[in-house]
């Protein structure tokens, strides 16, 4: 359960950063941006750090369908950009793979 709250932060804060970048270099913002661009991604990296496995590798995998689907929510609410079907189809189908690889019973 504890996984179901660290990925949302982790993916908000990774968002956030990498937004922050993209903001300062796409869109002519101030370098101030990077501020709390940078905190964001610290944030981020320790927030992943949360997730209880042994396994890095596994956790980083089953974050990238979290991720994904975060990305899409901020495509519509901050980008204004709706997703598609197929956009929320491919969602679908890399959470089922992340809890597949997170919650799979293993030996």
């Amino acid at each position: 359960m504890k996984a179901l709250l660290v990925y949302p932060l982790a993916a908000l804060a990774e968002i956030a950063g990498c937004f922050a970048f993209w903001a300062w270099l796409k869109l002519d913002r101030s370098p101030l941006w990077l501020v709390p661009g940078v905190a964001a991604l610290v944030a981020f990296a320790w927030l992943l750090t949360l997730v209880p496995t042994e396994a890095a590798g596994r956790a980083f995998a089953a974050y990238g369908g979290v991720y994904i689907c975060a990305s899409l929510i901020w495509m519509g609410l901050v980008e204004k950009s709706a997703p598609d079907r197929w956009d929320l189809a491919g969602g679908a189908v890399c959470l089922i793979g992340a809890a597949i690889i997170l919650f799979a019973p293993r030996g």
